[in-house]
């Protein structure tokens, strides 16, 4: 399986735990869509959507720093997204370089461990270099953790998680009977990440784009047609306050109430 770093194992937070904090969410995952057409409405390159993209990027930690939400997860950079014009990739590749570097230090400095999910190959190796050195000096991270979705996608994903499994299996380490949620999960390159909560995708698109598959199966959906350069803090708290006033039913029934007469 060729995905970023092993993941630490960490704590789940169960699905009625969320309820019971007053339906905040503990984990939320964004997809951030509309970079490219926010700048060419305003007639600029699409790199500077990109560029005005990152802002946004930092104001979302803030904000899940600010209201006590420990699992932030981005979704950076697509498998599909290889085909794009040379020009965009290149200077994706770059931000995201630079990015990296200068917020490396901020990571350690307000606890926040870094994750990267995806593939590695295809990813430049000055690119590798940058991340791998973020991930390790992040790693010790407990207020906050930052989780890239930088070359993935879930059905490549879940491949990567069958053939891992289907390995001890052969090797003798697995029964085909002992398969189950549990031994899928642990092969998944999110393991020891709670499920999001909360889903939220900008510019109004009506679709996940092959975006945590397995992991959203009970997640939230919240849908803006806010561009994501123009996404701020203000509308994850309306995003946030939404998730608050839903009802979670995982499946079952809304629960009864009486009503007693007085």
């Amino acid at each position: 399986m060729a995905f970023f770093g092993k993941k630490k194992t960490v704590a789940t937070q169960s699905p009625a735990s969320s309820q019971d904090a007053g339906q905040v969410p503990q984990h939320i995952a964004i997809i951030m869509d509309g970079n490219g057409r926010w700048a060419q409405s305003r007639g600029l390159p699409r790199i500077e959507g990109h560029r005005q993209g990152a802002k946004s990027v930092q104001k979302a930690i803030e904000f899940c720093a600010e209201n006590n939400i420990p699992f932030l997860t981005l979704y950076c950079f697509s498998n599909e997204n290889w085909k794009r014009p040379k020009e965009e990739l290149d200077f994706l590749m770059s931000l995201l370089k630079s990015y990296l570097t200068l917020q490396s230090e901020s990571l350690v400095k307000n606890s926040i461990r870094l994750l990267v999910i995806g593939r590695r190959t295809g990813l430049p190796s000055d690119v590798l270099q940058v991340m791998d050195r973020a991930i390790e000096i992040s790693k010790n991270g407990t207020k906050q953790t930052l989780c890239l979705a930088i070359n993935y996608g879930s059905r490549q994903e879940i491949v990567d998680a069958v053939r891992a499994i289907a390995s001890e299996v052969a090797s003798g380490r697995l029964s085909p009977n002992e398969i189950d949620e549990d031994s899928i999960e642990r092969s998944l390159s999110t393991v020891g990440i709670p499920d999001p909560d909360l889903v939220i995708r900008t510019s109004g698109e009506m679709r996940l784009s092959n975006f945590l598959l397995w992991q959203i199966s009970y997640s939230e959906l919240w849908v803006t047609p806010k561009a994501w350069p123009e996404f701020g803090k203000s509308d994850l708290k309306e995003a946030v306050e939404e998730f608050g006033r839903r009802q979670r039913r995982f499946g079952g029934i809304e629960p009864t109430t009486t009503k007693h007469a007085n």
